[in-house]
């Protein structure tokens, strides 16, 4: 049986009917974009999270973008993030004209080192943009503490953590703004691109409200130059179908990742996923360490056994070409990228994954 790291099918199939009957809702209303079906959704999420707004724009990225500007982001200035997270964080900066100040990260969560931000505080750093990687809060409380001291904005990366908490908190709730992405292989995922932007601040919602439509409040009266970053209205529908079950599967991801332990806590060479007493995961990806450099050789044996497996992420974004001038060492992301290997999440067949696996990863590294 082959084990892909990824399959919709089973959660599709579960609401089939449901998302049969959305779709010829939308398509009978003849209204594709933004409208009713983008203003509930946004109610619907800015209910589940606790915030005042929500605003649906096109990509996670997008919301990322229009995340800063709508903070006051802009060329000049400096914004610190990590290295070890998907090429968008870091893009998104840039593409606003600012620079990405990385910082390391804490080789237990995976996530930004709170402990080593200081040193990259400079009088042009004007946000943190912390990740909460592999669906696992980043440790906020210092970094809160920080941008209070020196007068800074938080926008939280939440692309891989919807639904995921921080001390009883919804992440993306925390900080002055979160940006989410609801690409088809996140938690709450849809069947094409899309994003939002979650905040408590009302300046901070208008202004992305009107960076997504072309920087106007009104239409044909532009008084910025904006985005073409509206949520399409068939992704939204898809996502109220699928916003009640959230908690249910991230749950049933949290069973998965506790089976995989169980299975893993014995075998030598390997290192699975902390999780920190202040967080609750919800494990968008199930992110073990091989140890000995062994990783390459463990992917290639469990993809011999059908089972399917990603390296997220292989290049930490500091070291891509792109990011050259930025010549610090980043020593524990430059670790992980050398060992993390994700296995399959897909909560929908646990039994039938762990059948598949238990022969290959009690042989992991012999």
């Amino acid at each position: 049986m082959k084990i892909p790291i990824y399959d919709p099918t089973p959660e599709i199939e579960a609401l089939w009917g449901e998302i049969q009957a959305v779709l010829q809702r939308v398509l009978k209303s003849g209204r594709f974009i933004l409208g009713p079906e983008v203003e509930a959704f946004e109610r619907e999420a800015a209910e589940y999270l606790g915030v005042k707004h929500a605003v649906g724009v096109n990509s996670g990225t997008d919301a990322l973008v229009i995340g800063l500007r709508a903070l006051g982001v802009g060329p000049g200035d400096e914004v610190i993030t990590t290295p070890f997270t998907f090429f968008a964080t870091a893009e998104a900066i840039s593409l606003v004209g600012a620079k990405p100040v990385f910082v390391d990260i804490d080789p237990q969560t995976f996530n930004i080192n709170p402990k080593l931000i200081p040193p990259a505080i400079t009088p042009r750093t004007k946000a943190i943009l912390p990740v909460h990687l592999f669906g696992q809060a980043a440790d906020m409380d210092p970094i809160f503490s920080l941008a209070e001291e020196h007068g800074l904005k938080i926008l939280e990366d939440v692309a891989q953590a919807f639904g995921g908490e921080y001390k009883g908190r919804k992440l993306g709730t925390l900080g002055d703004a979160g940006a989410f992405s609801f690409f088809p292989t996140k938690n709450l995922g849809g069947f094409g691109d899309g994003g939002l932007i979650a905040t408590n601040v009302d300046g901070v919602a208008e202004m992305a409200r009107m960076l997504r439509a072309h920087g106007a409040k009104k239409k044909y009266h532009n008084e910025m130059l904006g985005y073409n970053s509206r949520l399409d209205a068939i992704q939204a529908a898809i996502l109220r179908v699928k916003l009640p079950h959230i908690d249910e599967w991230n749950e049933a991801r949290r069973r998965l990742a506790g089976t995989y332990n169980e299975l893993l806590q014995d075998v030598p060479g390997v290192k699975t996923p902390y999780e920190a007493p202040y967080a609750k995961h919800v494990y968008h990806q199930y992110t073990i360490r091989i140890l000995y450099d062994k990783r390459d050789l463990v992917q290639q044996r469990l993809g011999d056994a059908g089972i399917g497996t990603m390296v997220y992420y292989p290049v930490p974004v500091h070291r891509l070409p792109i990011f050259s001038h930025f010549k610090k060492r980043m020593p524990q992301s430059e670790k992980a990228a050398g060992q993390v290997l994700s296995l399959p999440m897909v909560p929908f067949r646990t039994g039938a994954i762990v059948d598949a696996l238990t022969p290959v990863l009690k042989g992991l590294t012999r």
